[in-house]
């Protein structure tokens, strides 16, 4: 072989092996980038849950009942998804028999956990404890707790409830 077909060779070979070297150091440039750009993201979003959790923490240590409802809705607006604000106004307004805030309080949390089922089943029975109950709302939400876990008992019982006192048995 000549030695200009080797140096051809072996140059291509180098460039070979640099090409890989340099796709191997992109797709971790790139990794990386993708990795940095959901870290804000996903920080932004513990701080987000760290501040909500913070004012549940100092309404559940509150006397005045105002200003601490006025913290827990504040915390359902600055992380919608975090449940234990949503749980502390859904016991204040029952302990109150507020059935009607009851409802708005599981309502919200539905719109941002479509499949927490405490909500609905909370909601049915909102609508049951009012004066007077409205079993056929009611029974939408014990429904929907009971298409989400076919399993849950206790949806099944109150469906039946309802549907044995209003006098239907189709379903």
């Amino acid at each position: 072989r000549p030695v200009h077909g080797t140096i051809v060779a072996i140059s291509r070979r180098i460039g070979r092996v640099i090409m890989r070297q340099n796709l191997r150091l992109l797709i971790m440039i790139a990794l990386f980038g993708l990795i940095a750009a959901g870290a804000p993201a996903a920080r932004a979003q513990d701080t987000t849950r760290a501040k909500a959790r913070a004012l549940v923490d100092a309404a559940i240590k509150m006397t005045n009942s105002t200003e601490a409802l006025k913290l827990l809705w504040q915390a359902t607006d600055i992380d919608p998804s975090y449940q234990d604000a949503y749980v502390y106004l859904g016991l204040y307004y029952n302990s109150r028999a507020d059935y009607a805030n009851v409802v708005k309080v599981y309502q919200k949390l539905i719109k941002y956990q479509p499949n927490q089922i405490g909500a609905y089943l909370n909601i049915g029975e909102a609508y049951m404890a009012l004066a007077p109950p409205r079993p056929q709302d009611a029974l939408v939400y014990f429904r929907k707790a009971y298409q989400i876990d076919p399993k849950n008992t206790y949806a099944a019982l109150r469906m039946g409830e309802i549907l044995l006192a209003s006098g239907s048995r189709d379903d």
